[in-house]
């Protein structure tokens, strides 16, 4: 038990590595994890720091033995199995992963979540605090972020600024969630139309399957985004299916919530950004982790989802 305990001794919020393996076997030996890449003439063997790590998506060409995920499981590792570039996660349509067992998680924190999320009005309230913070998030990052700025992303931007500001007075009447849901598209427009205007990408049309770089590089980092997302969840004991906003009908909803946060703040201006320098998928994937590290975006997901789950006015 003593291994075990130093496995978690990391705080989940505080945990820095996301790793995407292709082409690969993750086994344990001599009591670390480890990937294999075979060549024609040696194998390689990598380590993975797995007390650093959050969510571990395994691609194309991949295999994991069960004493690996054992390990994995002891140190609160989630994995994912998913497509090349990370997309899509093989579950249908919902977001899934393969979450460690743990009877030792918090309680309390699902117990407030369940204490409003029956009464549709309670969970209106926190659909719009999730969008209030998620707003504030991206003004703030935006604004101190100097690499963003050297790439012509200004949060004072008269028509960025408007747009926003729309949106945040838009969220504070809006009556119902179909309300808040046709709002965010609109501003998820106008982000992604900013966004191509200050990169240069001009004919961007925002298509899920596209082939085109810069959609690729979306998909690709909102799945990022998406493990943080359920980390966040299963370490505070959240079921995925208890959403505020996306629909109730997909067991995963929560996931979208809670990446929704951070998404259009990192994931957004470097997809379009990464997409202009003709990067690499690997190129990309560093600068986003390197992103939601230096913008603590996974301490910012947990702060919000604990202030929800705890608030007294909606007891």
């Amino acid at each position: 038990m003593e291994q075990l305990t130093d496995l978690k001794a990391i705080l989940h919020s505080k945990r820095a590595n996301i790793f995407y393996l292709e082409k690969c076997r993750v086994m344990q030996k001599d009591g670390r994890v480890l990937y294999l890449t075979e060549s024609k003439d040696e194998n390689h063997y990598w380590n993975i720091p797995i007390a650093n790590t959050t969510v571990i998506l395994l691609g194309t060409g991949t295999s994991i033995t069960q004493a690996a995920m054992r390990m994995l499981a002891s140190a609160g590792v989630l994995v994912g199995f998913c497509g090349g570039g990370g997309t899509p996660l093989f579950s249908g349509s919902e977001i899934e992963w393969l979450n460690p067992q743990s009877e030792y998680r918090p309680t309390e924190y699902i117990q407030g979540w369940l204490g409003f999320w029956f009464d549709e009005n309670k969970r209106l309230i926190v659909a719009k605090a999730f969008q209030q913070a998620r707003i504030s998030y991206l003004k703030r990052i935006w604004d101190k972020d100097r690499e963003l700025n050297a790439e012509k992303f200004f949060i004072d931007d008269s028509l960025l600024s408007s747009a926003l500001d729309n949106y945040a007075s838009n969220i504070d009447v809006a009556q119902k969630v179909g309300d808040l849901l046709l709002r965010e598209a609109v501003l998820t427009k106008q982000l992604y139309r900013y966004a191509a205007k200050s990169t240069q990408l001009s004919d961007f049309v925002r298509e899920r399957e596209g082939s085109d770089i810069a959609n690729g590089f979306l998909n690709h980092g909102n799945y990022l985004a998406y493990g943080l997302a359920a980390t966040t969840l299963w370490v505070l004991g959240i079921p995925h299916g208890f959403a505020v906003m996306h629909g109730k009908t997909r067991r995963g909803a929560l996931v979208f919530d809670v990446a929704d946060l951070i998404k259009d703040a990192i994931v957004l201006p470097w997809a379009f950004i990464c997409a202009k320098e003709k990067m690499s998928e690997q190129e990309f994937r560093q600068q986003i982790l390197q992103k939601f590290t230096e913008h603590k975006a996974l301490d910012f997901m947990f702060e919000q989802v604990k202030q929800q789950a705890m608030r007294d006015d909606l007891r």
